[in-house]
């Protein structure tokens, strides 16, 4: 299934008839040969395989950092790759941000730190005004076994300092970032030779397999999808945020990341930024996508509660014929979808909430960041000097389907909010939902944690009308 790409991959551009789903990891090291990028657990969880992916953005070059080893190379068409062999200074002379890794005894093994350094370079890249903890969150896609992270912490603390001691220009950050031999002079031209590159992003074909962010699809059938031809769903209005009439429309292909600095979503949802840091790591948030998360079906996705607590539907499509279904209507059974055979997910699109509405997220996972959920649960509730006049609240992890609780909603509509009201409705979600026990915590332990996050919903949303203390 090969077809023509042509990339940028360092300072060398790349014209290749190859395999769409060839994960860039084996592109990288056994076409190119560069083996600075290592493999770690292929499963987008270690970093060691993270590069930096440069895209024209409305005429703008930006980088994010991606795992390579779940990335097809046939979505970095008319991209710029960046490997750790792609950092370094012609004159072999160490960069300050290689530098502090090295005079902190950052690296030990040294199979990590490519990763390390790509994540903290995209970082520095990509920001003015650096903060450790933004910093931190940056290198969080990243494991290390050998130093202990506290070395790892303190280059990254020195690293901080000293660029925003620099006169790092926002409008020429390349250019300056150049100057200061941070990154080599060839960033210089990648903007104009990507400008000049031909643009060649097909639409969805549904007759194939349609890949969104595939950091999910990668780690499960990675060898299947070379023997089968695939589709991206990165191109056009898939990729946009936009208000339409009374409806916010989120296309298929739009990136975790993406939807998590919308200032069109943080307008609505002010906290909703802050919630889904608690969604995977930045290289996976940087490559999944929403429609991905929600056709996975996975009964604890993330994004998947979070758009059934705001009644989302689904705009589904097939070849141009279109049609609409509600979400809570997507899930039949256990990854069985009501999607017909070449339709894909186009859009998901929600109301906007008025001034009187409030939501929030919850997830409880054995790792509090980069963890899938044992329970999570989302609501979106309107309510009017104390009465509910609409309410959708959400449950994974409960039931062999990302479950919108539905009676227990209908409990809540038209009633005044009182602490008596949130402790009743306790016993109907508990008879909507059938958790099982498996890795992630008994049955028992998923009941008392449903429990625990609808009373934690009133609790930060509600204190005027709730007695914190009862449902504690």
């Amino acid at each position: 299934m090969e077809q023509n790409l042509r990339f940028i991959i360092n300072n060398k551009d790349i014209f290749v008839q190859d395999n769409h789903a060839k994960t860039l990891l084996d592109f990288i090291r056994n076409e190119v040969g560069l083996k600075g990028t290592k493999e770690g657990c292929r499963e987008g969880d270690c970093g060691a395989c993270t590069v930096l992916l440069g895209e024209l953005i409305n005429n703008k070059l930006e980088y994010k950092s991606v795992n390579s080893c779940l990335l097809p190379i046939g979505k970095v068409a008319g991209k710029h790759v960046v490997t750790i062999e792609g950092l370094n200074n012609p004159n072999n002379t160490l960069t300050p941000i290689q530098e502090q890794f090295n005079n902190e005894g950052a690296t030990q093994c040294g199979f990590c730190t490519p990763g390390f350094v790509n994540s903290l370079t995209g970082y520095v890249i990509e920001n003015n005004d650096l903060e450790f903890h933004k910093a931190e969150n940056a290198i969080a896609g990243n494991i290390c076994r050998c130093t202990g992270y506290a070395s790892i912490k303190r280059t990254t603390k020195n690293v901080i300092e000293i660029i925003n001691k620099l006169n790092i220009s926002g409008d020429e950050r390349i250019k300056s970032l150049v100057d200061n031999n941070i990154i080599p002079k060839y960033f210089l031209d990648i903007e104009n030779r990507l400008i000049k590159f031909t643009k060649n992003a097909s639409a969805i074909n549904p007759s194939k397999i349609i890949v969104s962010g595939g950091t999910d699809l990668f780690v499960q059938k990675a060898e299947s999808l070379l023997s089968n031809e695939i589709s991206f769903s990165n191109y056009g209005n898939l990729n946009e945020i936009n208000i339409i009439g009374n409806n916010i429309h989120i296309g298929a292909g739009v990136t975790i990341e993406e939807l998590k600095n919308s200032e069109l979503i943080s307008n609505q949802f002010p906290t909703l930024s802050e919630q889904l840091n608690l969604f995977a790591s930045l290289p996976i948030r940087n490559s999944a996508t929403v429609a991905g998360n929600i056709v996975n079906a996975s009964p604890i996705g993330d994004s998947t509660a979070i758009f059934l607590a705001l009644n989302s539907y689904l705009l589904l499509n097939s070849f141009n014929n279109k049609r609409t279904l509600q979400l809570s209507q997507f899930y039949k059974g256990y990854k069985n979808l009501d999607l017909l055979k070449d339709e894909y997910v186009e859009e998901i699109i929600f109301h906007i909430p008025n001034i009187k509405t409030k939501f929030n997220f919850e997830k409880v996972s054995k790792r509090t960041y980069l963890d899938i959920a044992s329970v999570n649960s989302a609501i979106k509730i309107e309510i009017d000097e104390g009465l509910i006049n609409s309410i959708f609240i959400s449950a994974g992890g409960v039931s062999p389907i990302p479950l919108l609780l539905k009676r227990t909603s209908e409990f809540f509509t038209g009633k005044m909010l009182t602490t008596e009201l949130v402790l009743k409705s306790l016993n109907i979600a508990q008879s909507e939902i059938s958790p099982i026990s498996d890795i992630r915590g008994s049955e028992e332990y998923k009941r008392l944690l449903l429990n625990q996050l609808l009373k934690a919903h009133f609790i930060k949303l509600f204190t005027d009308y709730i007695d914190i203390e009862a449902l504690l």
